[in-house]
């Protein structure tokens, strides 16, 4: 799960939220994430002391990943779990509200995704570490995750979990 710092997140609201709701709103919403991996073991990729310090209070694991962009940071924390032994990740955004469960995309083979309600960015997306896989999240990741899939050869499942797909990323998403 990669957050950014609290304080620095959800920048696009400023018209709409101050800085201190954003960064309350940004620690709610990945409370609720986190609480949805329920059983799953957590990551959480970051470079913020706060965030590690919330990440390991709430006992979620964190990798450490300074002067990364969100890509650097998936990157890296998928890189440090594969070093572990770990063959398998879900990578969940911290940014869905509605977050119920995140089990199901927890199967077993192939690369896993949850579109935004868009079907333009990539919610939730699972991995085989070993896979060579090459993240690239922002506008129109949905459609780059997909076709990474078939660049690897492997099987693409899309999941339109309800309460995956909400994402808040601007004023209009509120």
């Amino acid at each position: 799960m990669p957050v950014k710092a609290f304080t620095q997140a959800k920048g696009r609201l400023a018209p709409v939220l101050d800085g201190d709701a954003r960064a309350a709103l940004a620690r709610q919403m990945a409370d609720r994430v986190l609480l949805a991996a329920r059983s799953l073991p957590v990551t959480v990729a970051c470079e913020d002391d706060d965030v590690a310090a919330w990440a390991r209070a709430s006992g979620a694991q964190v990798a450490w990943t300074p002067g990364t962009d969100l890509n650097g940071a998936v990157t890296a924390g998928v890189a440090a779990l594969a070093a572990q032994g770990v063959h398998r990740v879900v990578v969940a955004h911290a940014d869905l509200p509605d977050a119920n469960d995140l089990t199901a995309v927890a199967r077993p083979d192939g690369v896993v995704a949850v579109p935004d309600r868009h079907d333009d960015g990539t919610n939730v997306l699972a991995v085989p570490t070993g896979a060579g896989f090459v993240f690239a999240y922002g506008p129109g990741s949905f459609h780059r995750h997909q076709a990474e899939a078939a660049r690897l050869g492997r099987p693409f499942t899309i999941l339109r979990a309800a309460d995956l797909t909400r994402d808040i990323d601007s004023p209009d998403d509120l």
